[in-house]
């Protein structure tokens, strides 16, 4: 009977094993600073890389997340990404950095999500109202007023956003876990996507007169 009880454990240890397994591997080097060009580097996970010896202090530097962006656009906000695409030596290190500026009076960070991170966001200046929404079937908002020094973390892939309530403007920084998180902001990809969906399936899903579906892709 032991030896049952024993078996039992290693299957259930193995099979944890294996399911730990499942996400991305640890880096097996230092660093992978990233290029364009291919000759005489490697590939690693999605990014050429420089050869090691040849890295320099400037591919792990950023200047200019001090400066805000103009938020004078439909939404009222702009963002400042600092991921690999900026600082090429974030190649495989699973972290990068957004700068976001909001509008006085209803700046908005649209409802979007993050396919690849986890997001913790600080306030730097102003008040936000904040939240996200959780996955199916309970669809529950989880949702908070910050102020500055307030931080605040959205779960990788769940809708979230930020809005400037306040007659002053907002600033955040937020912290996110990958190297390029990638983002998706639900309004653009419902209503804005290449090619058009079809009227019909977006009719039928948000409960929308036809009309209104083609009224709103024609805003995207």
């Amino acid at each position: 009977m032991e030896g049952l009880h024993f078996l039992q454990a290693l299957f259930i240890l193995a099979l944890a094993s294996s399911l730990a397994y499942a996400s991305d591997p640890s880096p097996l080097q230092d660093f992978c600073v990233a290029i364009n060009d291919p000759n005489d580097a490697v590939f690693v996970n999605g990014k050429v890389c420089k050869d090691a010896k040849l890295a320099t202090a400037d591919d792990f530097f950023f200047s200019g997340l001090n400066i805000g962006k103009i938020t004078s656009n439909s939404v009222g906000s702009s963002v400042t990404p600092v991921n690999v695409a900026q600082i090429s030596g974030l190649n495989t290190l699973g972290i990068s950095l957004a700068r976001i500026d909001y509008a006085a009076n209803g700046g908005l960070n649209p409802p979007h999500t993050h396919p690849r991170a986890t997001e913790i966001l600080v306030v730097l200046e102003g008040t936000l109202y904040v939240g996200f929404v959780t996955s199916n079937p309970d669809n529950r908002l989880i949702a908070k007023v910050l102020n500055k020094g307030d931080v605040f973390v959205f779960p990788v892939g769940l809708v979230h956003f930020q809005f400037n309530p306040r007659k002053s403007k907002a600033v955040a920084i937020a912290a996110l876990s990958g190297q390029d998180p990638g983002v998706i902001t639900i309004a653009n990809a419902v209503f804005g996507s290449d090619p058009s969906i079809n009227p019909d399936v977006l009719s039928k899903a948000f409960k929308l007169d036809k009309s209104i579906v083609k009224s709103l892709q024609s805003k995207f």
